[in-house]
């Protein structure tokens, strides 16, 4: 289920919930999910072994394929080496990522890990973007119904 969906159907229902308590307990249970995928990218978490994937052989259909996604692949790899040399770039691209969901929080997670970006930064920034989020989507409603 979509978060947003969740908070904005939850403040509906009980519009006596206060919406920064509210923003602040969805951005700590999102972040604390999120907090598997970075692990995983900065190499602390390891899947285990009958989750991993065994090679298949190249099929002419794997070639093309390959062939035709080498220039996103590509991208995806620079951006990595990017946030490499300027970690300072990660934690804008991080935060803004929080608050906005502009590139998708999901990517930019992952990105965080292997950009190995400290763990008291990515808590400290996704917290404070995903709270900021949260509570004003959570006050939404109500200042949607006192305008109108």
């Amino acid at each position: 289920m979509n978060v947003e969906i969740f908070v904005l159907a939850l403040v509906t229902k009980e519009p006596a919930l206060p919406w920064l308590a509210l923003g602040a307990v969805v951005a700590a249970a999102q972040v604390a999910g999120k907090m598997l995928f970075y692990m995983a990218a900065r190499g602390w978490l390891h899947l285990p072994k009958f989750m991993h994937r065994e090679p298949k052989p190249l099929t002419p259909r794997r070639v093309a394929w390959q062939q035709r996604t080498k220039r996103l692949r590509g991208w995806v790899d620079g951006l990595t080496e990017k946030c490499h040399r300027h970690p300072h770039w990660m934690v804008g691209t991080y935060g803004v990522s929080a608050v906005t969901g502009i590139p998708p929080f999901m990517a930019t997670t992952i990105l965080a890990g292997l950009a190995r970006m400290s763990l008291v930064t990515f808590l400290t920034t996704g917290l404070a973007g995903r709270w900021i989020r949260f509570s004003l989507l959570a006050a939404s409603p109500g200042l949607i119904h006192h305008l109108f």
